[in-house]
């Protein structure tokens, strides 16, 4: 899916070197569809690296994706140049009346801190309340997704004795669904994190269904009914040395972390990591352009709102958007 983003965004050319179709937006001026409009709210304190890991995703397919790069105000970024937030981000109250297609919302490293003494919580609760009535789906990731699900169900997370870090096999409980279509009954997915939520809560709710699981990881694609709220607990859009970047960010730390699991061949450290992930991201996140947004959302845009009350409980093709 060709991305409309602004030819001096990193990712431009991060991208085009991979041979990922990009285009500026003059050139998306000449192609007389509406692309969709993705909003992604940016949480990572290593705001460029995820840029590249997004949109990497959101790309190779016939339409184009406007993508809106969103920050909060309640927080300051220590690790994205100003100049760099300037020119590429806007914030909520910019674009709060506007209507999305999509919305990604990332992890971010609070796990450790209760939702509430997180300094943007209030913000990201009115993001989420928003999102309700002005985006037809949103998925969260790692802490957003235990953020979320605190928020519109009131299931909490619990601190794990070790750090969660890793590559692990997870299974697909409904080969039926549109978000997990295409994926093996058993695929790999990394995971990085502090805090994990239980099966058993999320069980309690009707509205809840999760699609994928791991032996070793718990719960890992969990989505409301009509894939309005899709709930990711790990991170597929991770690149191949991300996890490497971790482990030794935290081992310069001194904070003896466990090794990755899974993840250097042999458990050797010195050797390469293998990427056992990629085709997995590249699956789920066509799957949630395809089925969950452009399937669905009306090419006015404006009438999202009807078309979200039409597909409460059902799947709804939508008009082409061409």
């Amino acid at each position: 899916m060709p991305l409309k983003i602004q030819k001096e965004l990193p990712a431009y050319s991060v991208l085009s070197n991979e041979n990922i179709f990009v285009m500026d937006i003059e050139r998306s001026m000449q192609q007389d569809i509406r692309p969709l409009k993705i909003a992604i709210l940016n949480l990572m304190p290593l705001k460029i690296q995820t840029e590249n890991q997004l949109l990497r995703y959101l790309s190779n397919s016939p339409l184009q994706v406007e993508i809106t790069l969103l920050q909060v105000k309640e927080h300051e970024s220590k690790n994205t140049s100003s100049e760099h937030l300037d020119k590429f981000y806007t914030y909520f109250d910019d674009i709060k009346n506007e209507k999305f297609d999509g919305l990604i919302i990332t992890g971010a490293p609070v796990e450790l801190l209760e939702f509430e003494e997180v300094d943007y919580w209030n913000e990201l609760v009115e993001i989420m309340e928003w999102s309700k009535k002005n985006v037809f789906s949103t998925i969260h990731i790692c802490w957003a997704a235990q953020a979320a699900l605190y928020h519109y169900y009131g299931i909490q997370k619990y601190e794990l004795k070790d750090k969660l870090s890793g590559i692990f096999a997870h299974k697909v409980n409904n080969p039926a669904a549109t978000l997990t279509r295409g994926l093996n009954d058993m695929f790999f997915a990394p995971h990085s994190r502090h805090t994990a939520i239980k099966k058993e809560d999320i069980l309690k709710v009707d509205e809840l269904e999760i699609l994928s699981e791991s032996e070793k990881a718990g719960p890992f694609i969990i989505s409301t009914k009509d894939c309005r709220r899709i709930f990711v607990t790990g991170h597929l859009e991770y690149d191949t040395d991300t996890l490497q970047q971790e482990y030794e960010r935290d081992f310069k730390k001194g904070m003896n972390p466990l090794i990755p699991e899974n993840y250097y061949p042999n458990g050797d450290t010195q050797s390469e990591p293998l990427n056992t992930w990629r085709s997995n991201a590249n699956l789920f996140y066509g799957n949630w352009l395809n089925y969950q947004v452009y399937q669905n959302t009306p090419f006015d845009i404006s009438k999202i709102t009807e078309k979200m009350n039409l597909s409460k409980n059902s799947f709804v093709p939508s008009e082409d958007l061409d």
